[in-house]
């Protein structure tokens, strides 16, 4: 222990150390998805910025920890984006700096009680200041939000329902921040212990006293899922032969990936003569997903667009929010030099303007959104509320198949379920495509990304509305509020430090202990 004590004197090792420590939560996403992780796994990190020998340090810690974290939750992005991964990384890595100064501020030393409770709120609220800012899609989304690694709980998925993802995450670091304090401040466990047992309680009566979802009937949407094939064409064709497998298997809805076709359907009638013709033969309808430049105004888009037994009916959503240098870079001018140690989007595309909530017939309202689009509660949310029975996101990852990200994809479908009490078909290429029921739990076989098949899924659809839906992320404003609260008691603090009189100086004693007279 001497001996590491002695290594964190110096700022290269601490870095280092930090930086490893941020990236441990990454144990608890797919694919390991060891979600019992995430309740410990930044207790290494908050001792260790607890230690700094000043608050400058700490804020270097919690950068460095940053850094770890988003670039353990995104290395799959190495192969593609190369060194910008970790320029990425570092920038976003900087939005935890603040954090580490918090923790060394509250946990510190041997802090009072009372330190240690304002500690349970403040660092949770930091926390969650720092995920809703990298939320912005500008910065990347909220892929590796801390909450989402508890896709897989179902009690999570019930705090879910009231929260959203940002009450599991809130959770998570309080737990976090009570265990730090119970494994290195046993003097100060009372607090901490309270914590935990607060969360037990809170945890157990969103458990049995939150409604369950209501469910009133049920769809059958069959998912077709083409696997790894290289060409527009050869894709089409087997989606085409997929799809046709459904006939006399009653769906009511067929979904196909994203980027499914390759071609603007407009300047291309004949295939979508050929996708009416599949949705007569199997008497549904069909969402695919175009991805191709648009015949009707400039520029490449995105578009999930449903095609029924005469044709597109008219229904047509634009995807809005793009994934920042693999469909567009952003800052162009200055940030245009990625392209060329990367793969990042030569052309950027376009976005949509507002969501939609399509008709597939027989009463089913069916909200889609396109790739990382998933990641985003808000518009889940305001699928929900606009109406939709059925959550859809189409998807592609065959850029990153041997990674962890399609399992890391695949999961946020649960959270998204549960957070609006509606079902969510999530669609892909080449896997992993999976279904969940309105309560978050997942439904049927999923198709990994091997595959090359069609399935069916019976989806039970669910009416009312979950406290998430109603009430928005309100953890985020709680947590808002208390960062301004101690914004506004360090502001105080400062200006009575300033306006303190200063104790008179004694005065000045000669030698002989007289006080000092002028000229002698």
């Amino acid at each position: 222990m001497k001996s590491l004590g002695r290594r964190l004197d110096s700022p290269w090792w601490r870095s280092a150390t930090a930086a490893v420590a941020g990236a441990l939560p990454m144990l608890a996403f797919p694919g390991p998805s060891w979600w019992w992780f995430a309740y410990v796994a930044l207790v290494p990190w908050i001792l260790l910025a607890r230690t700094a020998p000043t608050g400058r340090r700490a804020l270097y810690d919690g950068w460095c920890g940053g850094l770890g974290f988003m670039l353990a939750v995104h290395h799959w992005l190495l192969p593609n984006l190369h060194v910008f991964t970790f320029v990425l990384a570092a920038l976003l890595g900087a939005l935890w700096a603040p954090w580490g100064w918090l923790v060394r501020r509250f946990l510190g030393g041997v802090p009072s009680p009372g330190r240690i409770a304002a500690a349970l709120l403040v660092l949770p609220s930091g926390w969650l200041a720092v995920e809703l800012v990298r939320s912005w899609q500008g910065l990347g989304g909220p892929w590796g939000m801390l909450g989402a690694s508890q896709w897989q709980v179902e009690p999570a998925l019930r705090l879910a329902s009231v929260g959203g993802v940002w009450l599991l995450s809130l959770l998570l670091v309080a737990v976090n921040v009570a265990v730090a304090v119970l494994v290195s401040m046993r003097a100060c466990r009372i607090p901490a212990l309270a914590a935990l047992l607060a969360t037990a309680v809170a945890t157990s009566a969103v458990w049995a006293w939150t409604p369950r979802a209501h469910v009133d009937g049920e769809a059958r949407v069959a998912v077709v899922q083409p696997g790894v094939i290289s060409g527009p064409g050869p894709r089409f064709d087997r989606e085409e032969e997929l799809t046709r497998q459904l006939a006399g298997q009653d769906p009511d809805l067929i979904v196909w990936g994203e980027s499914s076709v390759g071609y603007d359907l407009a300047g291309r009638p004949d295939l979508a003569r050929r996708i009416a013709a599949l949705s007569r033969e199997t008497g549904a309808p069909v969402l695919v997903n175009v991805d191709a430049r648009r015949s009707d105004r400039p520029g490449i888009y995105k578009s999930s667009v449903l095609i029924g037994p005469d044709g597109p009916t008219g229904d047509r959503y634009d995807k809005m929010r793009l994934v920042p240098f693999g469909e567009y870079v952003p800052f162009r001018s200055l940030l245009g030099w990625a392209t060329s140690v990367g793969e990042a989007a030569a052309e950027d595309r376009r976005r949509g303007t507002e969501q939609v909530v399509m008709d597939a017939g027989g009463g089913l309202r069916v909200g889609p959104m396109v790739c990382f689009e998933s990641a985003f509660p808000d518009i889940s949310r305001s699928l929900a509320r606009g109406g939709a029975g059925v959550l859809v996101a189409q998807s592609a990852t065959s850029t990153f198949q041997e990674s962890w990200a399609p399992a890391q994809h695949a999961s946020l479908a649960a959270l998204r379920a549960a957070e609006t009490g509606r079902p969510m078909v999530h669609a892909t290429l080449t896997g992993v495509s999976a279904v969940h029921d309105p309560e978050g739990r997942r439904i049927g076989p999923p198709l990994g990304t091997e595959a090359s098949a069609s399935q069916v899924y019976e989806v039970p659809l669910a009416d009312g509305v979950t406290p998430y839906v109603r009430l928005g992320a309100w953890p985020v404003y709680v947590a808002v509020l208390v960062l301004l609260a101690l914004a506004l008691a360090e502001g105080g603090r400062t200006v009575r430090r300033r306006k303190a009189p200063e104790p008179p100086s004694p005065p000045a004693r000669t030698v002989r202990e007289s006080p000092a007279r002028p000229g002698r």
